[in-house]
């Protein structure tokens, strides 16, 4: 990173958004952390309207005690909707950091920008579609400039993708297969999470059609399937390890996962692992209430007009679990998540081309609550990264997943630091 030649570190674009409004508190937040003691993090908020980022910087000042922080802090007016000023926040950053979503529709633009005016990027994005799209579109003008574009950096799919790295780091052999079961926690209030990541799925789902081509027409070979296969389970299941219902997690972690895999086999000679993401819903009462709103949801979301009362209604649709308005504080500090993984492989001493795997492992990734406040510690971190170990970073840059730019670098001890957990729970021979 030659941070020496543009004057900010880090740019957070869309700061005055619901998420990026706790993107930038967490940069204000590492700002003070002894990881940059001795030394500076220049950095600016940038998007639309200079008042709302101005109360924004206020906001976070507030609640760090830092009375001087809007002050401090450099402020960037620009639009997704005028290339040039665009243009001209990517020539001034090192790394923006985007969060201005849905991606389908305004991530292009900003990756476009940090590819042709020399800055690295990083988002949030749980979109499959975009994040292979750019892929295919930018990876290799972006290897030619050295750049860095690292998609799905926030709660989608950081513990996911870099949770499959620690189990296979730490299982004694060669890792195979891993199914992973997330379980959100949240307090008396309940939880709920804001209409941005509802839109991103209802336009995700509704245009799944596209996604399908885009993967056909890239005509990749399939990874080789090392050692014994995973079964995959059944629509609902029961996971008796955990003692409670799941059902296939359908956000961004399976693919991501998959294309870290592919990296690291195609790239790094790495043995491709196998991977089943889950999600528990807790009892057949839940399993229920998961059901009618699916079907609500899947079938409403086959039609324009169906998409369009899906978007203006979130919180009736989600059955209370989306809204426009966001989680409350109190929400969010009550909340957490849980992933576990199962890992199963070979011993040092057996071979993967006969027999069933005789070694398991079981680890864990808990944090904060997922979507305000572990996906900005997952991102600031991320870019912290990109700073900080840029020996370790795949060589020439490119497009990547967490997983491909993060594997060889200190980024799962940074986010243990910062309150996201990773641990081995058990391993042992079978």
């Amino acid at each position: 990173m030659e941070t020496e030649k543009r004057p900010y570190h880090l740019v957070v674009f869309g700061a005055s958004g619901f998420t990026g409004q706790f993107v930038a508190e967490e940069v204000a937040r590492q700002q003070m952390s002894p990881v940059f003691r001795g030394s500076s993090l220049p950095w600016a908020v940038a998007g639309r309207s200079r008042e709302k980022l101005v109360q924004v910087l206020k906001k976070a000042a507030e609640k760090l005690g830092r009375p001087t922080l809007p002050a401090e802090v450099d402020i960037i007016t620009c639009d997704i909707l005028n290339p040039a000023s665009l243009d001209e926040m990517a020539k001034q950053a090192v790394i923006v950091l985007n969060c201005v979503g849905p991606y389908r529709f305004y991530g292009e633009p900003v990756v476009r920008a940090c590819v042709e005016n020399g800055a690295s990027c990083i988002d949030i994005c749980g979109e499959p579609q975009f994040l292979e799209e750019m892929y295919w579109k930018y990876h290799e003008k972006a290897a030619e400039k050295g750049l860095y574009i690292i998609g799905s950096s926030g709660f989608d799919s950081i513990p996911a993708d870099l949770g499959v790295l620690f189990t296979r780091n730490k299982l004694k052999g060669t890792l195979t297969a891993v199914e992973s079961f997330l379980k959100v926690n949240s307090g008396p209030e309940g939880m709920c999470i804001h209409d941005g990541t509802w839109k991103s799925a209802v336009h995700g789902f509704g245009d799944q059609k596209r996604l399908k081509s885009l993967r056909k027409q890239s005509n990749m070979k399939p990874l080789p399937v090392v050692g014994a296969k995973l079964k995959r389970r059944w629509p609902v299941s029961y996971c008796s390890e955990l003692h409670e219902y799941s059902i296939p997690f359908m956000g961004a972690d399976a693919s991501v996962v998959k294309r870290t895999q592919r990296f690291l086999y195609e790239n790094l000679q790495e043995t491709p692992v196998q991977y089943a993401a889950y999600v528990n819903v807790g009892g057949l009462t839940s399993i229920i209430k998961l059901m009618f709103a699916g079907l609500f949801f899947l079938f409403f979301v086959k039609f324009n007009f169906g998409r369009q009362l899906l978007v203006k209604f979130p919180w009736f649709f989600s059955f209370g679990y989306f809204s426009e308005q966001g989680p409350t504080q109190k929400q969010m500090d009550d909340s957490s998540f849980t992933f576990t993984f199962f890992g199963q492989g070979y011993s040092q001493d057996h071979t993967t081309k006969h027999g069933k795997p005789n070694i398991k492992i079981c680890t864990q990734v808990k944090g904060p609550e997922p979507g305000y406040v572990a996906t900005p510690i997952a991102m600031v971190q991320a870019a912290v990264t990109l700073l900080k170990d840029t020996s370790d970073l795949p060589k020439g840059g490119g497009v990547f997943t967490p997983g491909a730019a993060f594997s060889k670098t200190k980024l799962i001890e940074r986010l243990n630091d910062c309150g996201i957990e990773f641990s081995v729970i058990s391993s042992s021979e079978v």
